[in-house]
């Protein structure tokens, strides 16, 4: 099907959700699109996003973040608390897309849309329950400062368009899978051996475990240690008795490895 058609039925198929029901949001539109532009390799471990074809259907995207916008605070909040964290990370990972495509292909990171004084992140460019706010408003602020959702596995879902993130789903977030959703999400990242690896007596993982790691201990899904939260994925790590045990033991030698900031776009 040629591009500008299926434009089209994605832009008919966002005009028909525009407005919100009280049992959550339709993301058929985006759940569309990337499922074109999203490749999946390893078996989901790693995906690539075509940006140039969702710069192709840029008129689908837009129209299917004019839906997130039309949705108030008032219908928001009368979703399921598993619908209304669908609905963020969708809009987190939606409006970071957009935010690629606005300097597309003239990019290699998204970091290269930033300044000395201002991030990629804390731009104004999404609007949601009627303002103007930033990647780094819903992630901080709605996702994880709220204490609402109190979901460490969100680490493993929204995606900054970066090679060292966890990959971007190739599906739309929704209500009703979304614990089967964010747990698939969190084993795959886990075993991914680029990111997080056991190499002999120390347990090399992903950066993100250094920024979030107060995520992993707040009690959070039951976990009050990064360590008791690694010990339940101790498969997806391939983590040896002796790593089991001395993660049990608090003595685990745990290091973060740099992280890689290139964008996650197709060859």
């Amino acid at each position: 099907m040629k591009h500008w058609l299926m434009s089209l039925v994605l832009i008919l198929a966002v005009l028909g959700q525009t407005t919100a029901a009280k049992e959550g949001f339709d993301h058929t539109a985006w759940d569309a699109l990337l499922k074109q532009h999203v490749r999946v390799l390893q078996d989901g471990k790693i995906t690539q996003v075509d940006y140039q074809g969702f710069t192709e259907q840029r008129s689908a995207l837009k129209a299917y973040l004019a839906a997130l916008s039309a949705v108030d605070k008032v219908e928001f909040d009368a979703f399921s608390k598993d619908e209304q964290l669908a609905f963020l990370i969708n809009a987190y990972n939606a409006w970071t897309v957009e935010l690629i495509l606005t300097e597309w292909p003239e990019l290699d990171s998204i970091k290269d849309l930033g300044s000395l004084f201002r991030s990629p992140w804390s731009k104004d460019i999404a609007s949601l329950f009627g303002k103007q706010v930033t990647l780094d408003n819903i992630e901080h602020d709605m996702i994880r400062g709220s204490d609402r959702y109190q979901e460490p596995r969100i680490h493993f879902a929204v995606n900054c368009a970066s090679i060292g993130c966890p990959a971007l789903r190739a599906e739309a977030y929704q209500g009703e899978l979304l614990d089967w959703q964010l747990e698939q999400q969190t084993r795959l990242f886990l075993a991914d051996k680029t990111r997080n690896r056991l190499v002999e007596d120390e347990l090399q993982l992903s950066s993100i475990f250094k920024w979030y790691k107060q995520d992993f201990a707040k009690g959070w899904l039951g976990y009050d240690s990064l360590e008791k939260f690694l010990l339940a994925y101790k498969d997806a790590l391939s983590l040896t008795p002796q790593a089991v045990q001395a993660l049990q033991d608090g003595e685990m030698d745990i290091t973060y490895l740099d992280y890689d900031w290139g964008l996650n776009r197709t060859p």
